[in-house]
């Protein structure tokens, strides 16, 4: 697998975030956070645990609301929005509708008691679909795209392995075809040679689709593969970030020099 080399170039950024911090308590896990992610691109962000990437993960995504700074969003039909300045309705339906988020464990992510094509094709009767032959019809296609066998579309995922419970949970995410996608540590709960499956998978439907992604990983190989951008985190600040590329092959601040060395276990 090549990684991406450049990353696309769009006119208006589709998510954006300006002066971004949240607080728990005395502890400040990120700090006057600023960012850019445009259409089709993918923003890798790494540090070591602690470093305040899945925080600043959440609050991107809408779920932990920051305690300074905003997050805008470009919708499909209303323009920009602050997401923290809309009602907590329509933030939900934005997340049902225009991104997604899939979770390190697919436990997180996935409704445990339906049957796979149930978690697949509920969100689509989310965002207004009723035909229960089409919506079963979708949820089959899409559980081909991530290589389950349709003739388990009716299997609880308990009773799937790891590596496909995690390709049904980005099956659930994608069948609305959104234009972003949050990732938290998506391969880290899996064995290498899932992992890798797991990996070129998403990198296809990420291209196919031109669906714009952020992924947190402490596992720079991944974000290697996936990433056309990446941030460095540390003790909740960025401290550098550029093209993946350049970033993990000629680091300029000595704790990323650390994380591209291997030095620190991140």
């Amino acid at each position: 697998m090549m990684p991406f080399q450049s990353s696309p170039l769009q006119s208006s950024p589709l998510l954006v975030a300006e002066n971004l911090s949240h607080r728990f308590g005395d502890f400040t896990a990120c700090d006057n956070i600023n960012l850019q992610l445009y259409p089709g691109e993918v923003l890798g962000i790494v540090g070591e645990s602690g470093s305040g990437k899945s925080t600043l993960l959440n609050c991107l995504a809408g779920h932990l609301a920051p305690s300074a700074g905003q997050v805008l969003f470009s919708t499909r039909h209303e323009g920009v929005v602050d997401l923290y300045r809309i009602s907590e309705a329509r933030r939900r339906l934005l997340s049902r509708t225009d991104w997604g988020f899939v979770h390190q464990s697919a436990r997180d992510g996935l409704r445990a008691n339906v049957s796979a094509g149930a978690n697949v094709g509920e969100r689509l009767m989310a965002v207004g679909a009723r035909h229960y032959g089409q919506i079963r019809e979708e949820a089959m296609h899409w559980l081909e795209r991530v290589e389950i066998d349709t003739g388990r579309i009716d299997d609880l995922p308990r009773n799937f392995s790891g590596g496909m419970q995690q390709r049904l949970q980005i099956a659930r995410n994608l069948v609305t075809r959104p234009r972003l996608i949050f990732m938290d540590e998506p391969t880290a709960s899996l064995d290498v040679s899932v992992q890798a499956r797991l990996l070129d998978l998403l990198r296809q439907l990420v291209s196919q689709l031109h669906v714009a992604a952020v992924i947190v990983t402490h596992d720079l190989a991944v974000a290697r593969l996936l990433a056309h951008r990446l941030m460095v985190m540390r003790q909740g600040q960025v401290v550098e970030q550029g093209l993946t590329d350049q970033v993990l092959d000629d680091p300029q601040h000595p704790y990323t020099q650390l994380l591209a060395s291997s030095v620190l276990q991140a």
